[in-house]
Formats: C-alpha cells, sequence, structure tokens
C-alpha cells in the first residue's frame, strides 16, 4: 500500500473542462422483447466516461477518463470535478478507469477505482486505490495495486473491479498489446487479480509460493478485460473481455485457469491476417469461452439485474457494447444464456457502463466526446 499524490495543477483534473451539465431532454420510450421501457438521459457533456456508481442517496459518481470524478445528482445536477485524484496516464485507451463502492461504503465511505498510472518517461500500467469520498473529494487515498512491469504503450489497460463474498476485490486488466505477456505468470499484464480489500495477497491464491509466478494472479491468458460481474444469485464471477476482430467472449473465471490469449482465439487481427502466435480455437489445458460472439461487439462494462421477481428483465445480464453502439441483454435461466437482445440502438453511442441501482433503475453511460449519463426504467409486469 502507499499514499497517492494528488494530481497537479495543469492537469485534466484541475478545472472544469467538459460542458457537462443537467439534460432536459424529454423520456423517451422504446420497445424490447419483454415490453416497453423508458429512457431518460439525466445529464450530458461529459468527457469520454468510463464507469458509473450509484450512491445510497440516489446520486451517482462517474468518472470521465481524461482524469475527472463528478458526483451527478439524481436530478442531473452536475458537480465540478471531485479533488484528490492521483496523476493518471490520460493517453489512448488509459486515464481513470472503473469506480465502486466499498462493501462498507455505508459506514466507510470509502470507494476503490482504477486508473492508468503513469511511470517513467512513456511508461504506464493498470493500478488501483482505495480512498474516503467527502463532500468536497477524496482524502486519505491509497495505492493497493500497481501493475508490474509498467511498460510502453496507449491501449489494453481493462480494467473493472468487483467484489466476492469473502472480503476480496478483483482487478481486471488487459496485456498492453504484448500479447504473450498474457501466457507469462511472470508479469502481472493479461491476468485477472485476486487481492484482499487491504491490497495484500490472500494465501489461497492460485500461484502464492509458485516460483516464477505473481501471487497476486487468479486466471492469465486474458486479452483485455472491461467487463466484471458477481451474480448476486450464486456469487459466481464474470468476466467479459475483448477479442482482436472476432471473438469477444464471456468467462466465468477459475483460480489457476488459462483462458488461453493469445494461443487460442476464435479471432483474428484487424488486417484480416492470423494471430501470429495462435495454434486454433482449443487446446488442452487451455480454456474455451463460456460465451462467445463471432462478431465482436467490443464489450465493455456488465451488470446482472436479478431479485425483482415478476419483472420481465429479471435474472438478465447486461454488457455495453462499443462497436455495435448499443446495449446487449442477455436473459438467463440459472448459468445458462437463453435469450439475446440489442436495446438503445437509436442511440448511436458506444456504450460504455452500465450499473444496476438498488431500486431495479438501470443507469448506462456512453462513452462519446459528450458522452450521457442515462437511466433505463425497466418494463413492468403485464
Amino acid at each position: 500500500m502507499a499514499a497517492c499524490q494528488p494530481q497537479a495543477n495543469g492537469t485534466a483534473a484541475a478545472g472544469d473542462q467538459a460542458p457537462a451539465k443537467a439534460s432536459t431532454a424529454a423520456p423517451v420510450q422504446a420497445s424490447s422483447s419483454q415490453g416497453d421501457y423508458t429512457t431518460l438521459v439525466i445529464a450530458s457533456g461529459l468527457e469520454h466516461p468510463w464507469a458509473l456508481a450509484p450512491l445510497p442517496d440516489g446520486s451517482l459518481l462517474v468518472t470521465e477518463r481524461p482524469g475527472r470524478l463528478r458526483r451527478i445528482s439524481a436530478d442531473g445536477t452536475v458537480s465540478a470535478p471531485l479533488s484528490g485524484l492521483p496523476a493518471v496516464y490520460a493517453q489512448g485507451q488509459g486515464g481513470l478507469l472503473d469506480v465502486v463502492l466499498a462493501p462498507d461504503f455505508t459506514s466507510s465511505q470509502r470507494i476503490y477505482f482504477s486508473y492508468a498510472e503513469p511511470g517513467e518517461g512513456d511508461l504506464a500500467g493498470t493500478a488501483v486505490a482505495y480512498a474516503t469520498l467527502t463532500d468536497n473529494g477524496l482524502v486519505d487515498v491509497t495505492r493497493i495495486y500497481q501493475q508490474q512491469p509498467k511498460v510502453e504503450g496507449k491501449n489494453h489497460f481493462g480494467s473493472r473491479l468487483a467484489f466476492d463474498h469473502d472480503g476480496h476485490i478483483f482487478i481486471s486488466q488487459g496485456e498492453r498489446q504484448q500479447r504473450m505477456m498474457a501466457q507469462d505468470l511472470g508479469k502481472l499484464q493479461g491476468k485477472l487479480v485476486r487481492l484482499n480489500l487491504d491490497g495484500s495477497v490472500p494465501a489461497d491464491n492460485p500461484f502464492v509460493g509458485q516460483s516464477g509466478a505473481r501471487p497476486e494472479i487468479w486466471s492469465y491468458g486474458h486479452r483485455n478485460m472491461q467487463g466484471l460481474a458477481v451474480d448476486p444469485r450464486t456469487g459466481k464471477l464474470w468476466q467479459s473481455e475483448h477479442g482482436p476482430r472476432g471473438g469477444d467472449e464471456i468467462n466465468l473465471p477459475q483460480p489457476g485457469r488459462n483462458y488461453g490469449w493469445p494461443i487460442i482465439t476464435d479471432g483474428i487481427n484487424y488486417s484480416g491476417l492470423p494471430i501470429p502466435e495462435a495454434e486454433g480455437k482449443d487446446k488442452p489445458g487451455m480454456e474455451r469461452p463460456y460465451h462467445v460472439w463471432a462478431k465482436s461487439p467490443a464489450l465493455s462494462g456488465m451488470a446482472f439485474y436479478t431479485g425483482h421477481t415478476g419483472k420481465p428483465w429479471n435474472d438478465s445480464l447486461f454488457l455495453g457494447s462499443l462497436v455495435e453502439q448499443n446495449l446487449i441483454r442477455l436473459q438467463l435461466k440459472g448459468d445458462r444464456i437463453v435469450e439475446e437482445e440489442r436495446l438503445l440502438g437509436d442511440l448511436k453511442q458506444r456504450v460504455r457502463d452500465v450499473r444496476v441501482a438498488d431500486n431495479g433503475a438501470i443507469y448506462v453511460l456512453t462513452d462519446e466526446d459528450e458522452g450521457q449519463l442515462l437511466r433505463i426504467m425497466p418494463p413492468e409486469a403485464p
């Protein structure tokens, strides 16, 4: 653990550089396979917003990738950027990324967030910190994780955060476009990490005590994981990641397992040529995806909608889609995916994050120069 130095004046978070504001748009009704739903734009003008976290009082925390954290009230009033964030590497896909409330947020007011952390020269890596949320900003900011080693490059940082029911935090990452790092247990790129909430390594992590392996690792062989959520019904961790050209996938990652990238993949290079290291779609000792898309939607944030018995969308998994510019809804029966549909396609905006509030409202962020925060009210029972 280490205290984080706040951003210096003149960085992206130092001033209100985005014209973020409450929206005056009227609600829009649309149809799904299970009935009509309503979408309302709560706020607009957010600069590439990346993640949101609903707060108990009905307001929301929203990160903007250039390095700003804002609080948005239920009526759409947008705060100035909150103070106290550490410096971020805001280049390419890097910047301020995920934000989640600690399991004991009601008493501790603690939040966790992930970000691209700058190193010497052009080096950078994914990092995670926690902090206490106050009315004006963050205090007691403490870094609990750094991706090692830091490398050059502006892409594939991940990163989403999720808590299990046993006092652990999971951290998803990318392989920083250095493909074979995902197979190297001595490096943290392309790995799903599990830590205790204070950043220490759980004694039962699968590679603890193994020579040449990082003890933080839970699973490996991942490309760029930008969706992570625990199923409230079962406690199982679900994870989604970008394939290359084709091969976006969902996994239910198990300890110590190798998920294959780049040795096995359902995709090809963006050039249309095969992945140089690929040996096919499966190989002994490597895990096939739980669910895979032949054509990549470019998956981002994910959230479960459960515990709303009688609601048509109950037991659904939602995933943002960047390339298709929509919200994917997967209907679940247990762990099985039994239906798939696309929502919000008329917006024609990249969907970066989706979260479900305790009252059943679904919140969505669109990743644009002037991104939006939306609230979806699901269909009611007939």
